[in-house]
Order: C-alpha cells, then sequence, then structure tokens
C-alpha cells in the first residue's frame, strides 16, 4: 500500500472527518461503508441568473465501493440520498466523489 493510500484510509477512520453509511446499489445488499460528507452550498450560473442550492456531496473509498452509479443509495444517520450524475475518480484512484439528492 503507498502512502497515498494509508494517508487516504487515516482520513476516513477518522471520527471527526469520515462517518459511517450505508450503501446500496440499485437493488443490491445494502454494505456498511464510510464516507466523507461535504456539504457545501452551491451556486450556479444560468445566463445571468445565480442559483443557490445546498449539494450533498460525498467521498466513497473505491476500495469499498467499485462502481457507484446514478440511482444508488447512501444513508446516513437515517437521512437517505440517491446518486446524481456520474461518480468521479481522483487521479490516484482511491475514491470516488458524488453528488447526491435527498431520497
Amino acid at each position: 500500500m503507498n502512502a497515498v493510500a494509508i494517508a487516504l484510509d487515516a482520513l476516513f477512520a477518522d471520527t471527526n472527518i469520515g462517518t459511517e453509511a450505508i450503501y446500496t446499489a440499485g437493488g443490491g445488499i445494502p454494505v456498511l461503508v464510510r464516507v466523507v460528507a461535504r456539504r457545501a452550498d452551491s451556486i450556479t450560473g444560468f445566463g445571468e441568473a445565480k442559483l443557490w442550492s445546498e449539494t450533498q456531496r460525498f467521498d466513497l473509498r473505491v476500495s469499498e465501493v467499485a462502481a457507484p452509479r446514478p440511482g444508488d443509495r447512501i444513508e446516513i444517520d437515517g437521512e437517505a440520498f440517491l446518486i446524481q450524475g456520474e461518480p468521479v475518480r481522483d487521479p490516484e484512484r482511491l475514491f470516488w466523489s458524488i453528488e447526491a439528492r435527498p431520497a
């Protein structure tokens, strides 16, 4: 295991950064995973207008979720989210960044 992978695992394991979640692929079996939640607000330009929206973004380790897809579900503390859009892997291919919406 390389230094980047070791550091990433430490971040996900840190209870101040990572949290437990239940990941369910479409029609699959729920699996317990660790995620890093980034719930920042987003401002999107639309012509001359700027639209504000709450966003839910999560990072998932590739070692725990091999191929997340739009429509898959993540549940954290009883709050459920559906993945929307295509997940993107980091340059090291160690984690997925996903955008989700409330289920």
